[in-house]
């Protein structure tokens, strides 16, 4: 497997996912997100509500840098669930890998993991 890319590069489409072999071979890469369906996606669970906003506006933010934007879902009072995928080609590709690890990096520097 080729190295994934240190930013993400913008996508408008017009390539093809990966498929589920390559996606398999790049989860490996972090392995602390779940693959299922075409889709990336963890979940945090963070210390009270304040936080768990706090958390969505740091990886907004990330994902703005990258110009690759995770899907997010806040759960209850405290946890939240983020889920890669990329829109225009309805699936994954190497975009959402970037995005995962930076965030999972963020996640370390941040002390949610």
């Amino acid at each position: 497997m080729d190295p994934l890319p240190n930013k993400c590069v913008p996508c408008e489409g017009g390539i093809p996912a990966l498929t589920s072999e390559q996606a398999a071979e790049r989860h490996a890469l972090i392995p602390s997100w779940s693959l299922s369906e075409g889709k990336l996606s963890r979940s945090y669970e963070l210390k009270d509500f304040r936080a768990a906003l706090a958390w969505v506006n740091r990886v907004g933010m990330l994902a703005e840098e990258e110009a690759h934007h995770p899907n997010f879902h806040i759960r209850s009072w405290n946890k939240v669930e983020f889920v890669l995928y990329t829109h225009a080609v309805d699936g994954l590709t190497d975009n959402d890998f970037v995005l995962a690890k930076a965030i999972d990096d963020l996640a370390r520097k941040d002390g949610h993991v």
